[in-house]
Parts: C-alpha cells; sequence; structure tokens
C-alpha cells in the first residue's frame, strides 16, 4: 500500500495520458499534465482521485490469490504428489510443485482475483480520469462512481469491461509471480 500510495500521481498521470485521443489533447506533455492536474484539481490531493477502490481493491486480490494458490498447491500435491510435485531443491523432505504446474495455478489463481477485484479497478480509472470524462460530477466518490457505472452500464458492460483484456496482463504475470516467489524460497532454503 505505501508503494501504491508513493506513485499513485504517477500512475494519474499515465492514465490521463493515455486516454488522449488524436486531435484532442489536454496536456502537451508529463510536465504539463502534472502542472495542470494540481492547478484545476484541487492541488496536491488532485493526484489522488481513486486512491479509496485501489487500497480496497488491494486486499481482496492479495488475498484471494494467496488462497487461491496455497489451495491449489496443497490440493495438488496431496492428491497427486508424483504427477504434480518434485522434491524441493533446499530440503529434499519437502515436496514442490513441478515448475509448469507452479505456472498454472499462479495463473489460475491470479484469474480469480483479478474477476474478484475488478470493479474496483474499474472504478478507479474512471475516477483517475476526473474532468476529462463529461459525467464526471457523478464520479466524485467511490460509491457514487460505483453506482453510476451499474445504473448506467450494468455488470458485463460496466463494472466487468475490459476485464478479458485484462486477464491477458494479469494471468501471465501473476504465474511469473507466484514462480519466482516458490523458486526464491528454495534458493534462500525457507522450504
Amino acid at each position: 500500500m505505501t508503494a501504491v500510495i508513493c506513485t499513485y500521481p504517477l500512475d494519474m498521470v499515465r492514465v490521463r495520458l493515455a486516454f488522449q485521443v488524436k486531435g484532442e489533447h489536454t496536456y502537451t506533455g508529463i510536465i504539463h499534465a502534472f502542472k495542470t492536474i494540481y492547478a484545476k484539481e484541487g492541488g496536491f490531493f488532485g493526484f489522488y482521485r481513486g486512491l479509496m477502490p485501489t487500497i480496497l481493491g488491494m486486499a481482496p486480490y492479495a488475498g484471494v490469490s494467496f488462497f487461491t494458490f496455497g489451495t491449489l498447491k496443497s490440493v495438488g500435491l496431496s492428491h497427486a504428489p508424483t504427477l504434480l510435485g518434485r522434491p524441493s531443491s533446499d530440503n529434499p523432505n519437502v515436496l514442490v510443485l513441478k515448475t509448469h504446474v507452479n505456472l498454472l495455478c499462479g495463473g489460475v489463481a491470479g484469474a480469480i482475483a483479478q474477476t474478484i477485484s475488478y470493479p474496483f479497478d474499474v472504478t478507479r480509472r474512471r475516477m483517475q480520469l476526473g474532468t476529462v470524462l463529461p459525467e464526471f460530477e457523478k464520479c466524485l466518490t467511490m460509491r457514487d462512481t460505483m453506482k453510476y457505472v451499474y445504473g448506467h452500464h450494468g455488470i458485463r458492460k460496466g463494472l466487468y469491461r475490459g476485464l478479458s483484456l485484462n486477464y491477458i496482463r494479469c494471468i501471465p504475470s501473476q504465474a511469473v509471480a507466484f514462480t519466482t516467489y516458490e523458486l526464491m524460497k528454495q534458493f534462500f532454503h525457507l522450504n
């Protein structure tokens, strides 16, 4: 959470610059975006629109992700230890998942966690866009934003819009993250 809070203004500017379309440039670059947001959207606090759904979305994402991975790992190793597992390199008495199984479990964990926390991500992005959107007055708080998105676009085309595209990023990312985590546990003799 500390890292997110410290880097959130950069994410805000990135979202604003990415949202610009050809011919409609509100910002001429990164520095101009920082200056404009600061001057026109409440100073320092203008950079933190949408922080609350980001923070609230982190807990279920991380919790569900680690829970799902841990569950898949323990069920897999208890039901099919020779098929899915191998002895750990740092402790041969401990079974760990084979690398390809680790990648699969990490990807599944990431997909499930992303599905559960995705409405917070949609809310964050809409709040970050702020004055760029015509309906920004209806999206000033997290509650109002979720209510507006759900009321005007529903669940599938509103709160979950873009989820399938997000899977392309999150599934491999989580697969690699959990596999790296497991390999580092062996490397540092933590099994």
